[in-house]
C-alpha cells in the first residue's frame, strides 16, 4: 500500500463567526494527483493555506508525512512544495538567483544548491532563460520559475493552484506532463477552474461547497458511474408513454418528434431497449450513450452557489 502523505481530519477555519470550512476530512497517498475543485467562496484557498501552515485551523489536524502541521511546523513545511495562485517571485531577481535563494531557504547545502536548481530549470523548460530577470519574463514563463520554486528542495507533497494560468497550448501540455510525472512518486494537490485539465491529469476529484465536501471519487469512478444516459432515434417511434414504461427506463425526455434521451435504471443494459424496438418495428437507426463529464457534474452540485452570486 502506498505510504499516505497528506491526512486532513475534522478540518475546520472560522474568520471571526463565519465558518469558511466545515469538518473536512480525507488522505492523499504518494502517486495520487487529487483535483480540488469548488466555486469562487467555496473555501479552497483557505485550505490550501491551512494545509501549508500559512493559516492555523480553528479545529482539526493536518500530517504531513507523518509530521502535524501544529506541533512540529518546520518539519512539515520541509515536505511541502507550493505554488500560490500568484506566483512569489522576485521581478528584479533573475532566474538563477532567484531559485538559489530559494534553494537555501529550503536549507539545501552549499554545494548542492547548483545541481537542485539545473534539475528544476531542466523539469520546468527554464534552461535557457536562467541569466534573464523574472521581471522581463512572459507571464507563462513567471509561472515555470514558480513552479520551479515549489520543486527546489525535491519535496514529498506539492499543492499547486492554478498552475497554468497565464500559459498557452504548447506550455499547458508541456505544465500537465510535469505534473503527471510528479504524481508519479509524490502526492499532488491541483486547484484549477479548468475542469478538462483535472480529468486529464488527475486521479482523484473532490468538490467542496460552502466550506464542505459534496464529492469525492476516483477519476475512473466518474467516468464508469453515470453511463445511464443514452440517445436513441426512431423512424417510427411509440408514444412516449411507452417508452417509459419499458424495464430498464427510468425517465424519458422528448428532444422531438423522432428523438429522446433515456435515463435508465441503474445498472440497466441497453439491449432490451434493442430488442423491444425490433419486436415492435420502431426503427431504431441511433443509440448514443451520453457520458456526463465533469464540467456537467460541478454546474449539478454548485448550481445553487452560482445563482446567488449572480
Amino acid at each position: 500500500m502506498s505510504e499516505t502523505l497528506v491526512e486532513v481530519e475534522n478540518l475546520t477555519r472560522y474568520y471571526q463567526k463565519h465558518r469558511a470550512v466545515s469538518h473536512l476530512n480525507f488522505t492523499l497517498k504518494a502517486g495520487e494527483v487529487l483535483g480540488f475543485l469548488g466555486p469562487n467562496g467555496a473555501g479552497k484557498s483557505t485550505t490550501m493555506q491551512v494545509i501549508t501552515g500559512n493559516l492555523a485551523p480553528s479545529e482539526g489536524q493536518i500530517r504531513i508525512a507523518g509530521y502535524d502541521i501544529l506541533e512540529a511546523p518546520r518539519e512539515a513545511k520541509q515536505q511541502l512544495g507550493y505554488l500560490p495562485e500568484h506566483p512569489p517571485v522576485y521581478a528584479d531577481a533573475g532566474v538563477d538567483e532567484y531559485l538559489g535563494y530559494c534553494a537555501r531557504l529550503h536549507r539545501i547545502r552549499r554545494h548542492q544548491v547548483g545541481a537542485a536548481v539545473a534539475k528544476v530549470k531542466q523539469q520546468c523548460g527554464l534552461k535557457d532563460v536562467g541569466n534573464r530577470l523574472i521581471g522581463n519574463l512572459s507571464k507563462g514563463f513567471q509561472q515555470r520559475v514558480g513552479i520551479a520554486q515549489a520543486l527546489i528542495h525535491d519535496p514529498p507533497v506539492i499543492i499547486l493552484d492554478e498552475p497554468t494560468v497565464g500559459l498557452d497550448p504548447i506550455q499547458i501540455r508541456e505544465i500537465r506532463e510535469l505534473i503527471r510525472s510528479l504524481g508519479s512518486e509524490r502526492s499532488v494537490i491541483l486547484s484549477t477552474h479548468i475542469l478538462s485539465e483535472v480529468q486529464a491529469i488527475c486521479d482523484r476529484v473532490q468538490i467542496i461547497r460552502n466550506g464542505k465536501l459534496i464529492y469525492n471519487a476516483t477519476i475512473d469512478m466518474l467516468e464508469h458511474s453515470r453511463d445511464t444516459s443514452i440517445l436513441i432515434a426512431l423512424h417510427r417511434p411509440p408514444a412516449e408513454e411507452v417508452l417509459h414504461q419499458l424495464e430498464v427506463v427510468d425517465q424519458v425526455e422528448a428532444l422531438d418528434s423522432h428523438r429522446f434521451r433515456l435515463i435508465l435504471k441503474p445498472e440497466a443494459s441497453p439491449e432490451s431497449l434493442v430488442a423491444a424496438s425490433v419486436q415492435q418495428d420502431w426503427g431504431l437507426y441511433q443509440l448514443i450513450p451520453e457520458q456526463q463529464s465533469l464540467e456537467d457534474l460541478f454546474i449539478e452540485l454548485t448550481a445553487d452557489d452560482e445563482a446567488q452570486a449572480q
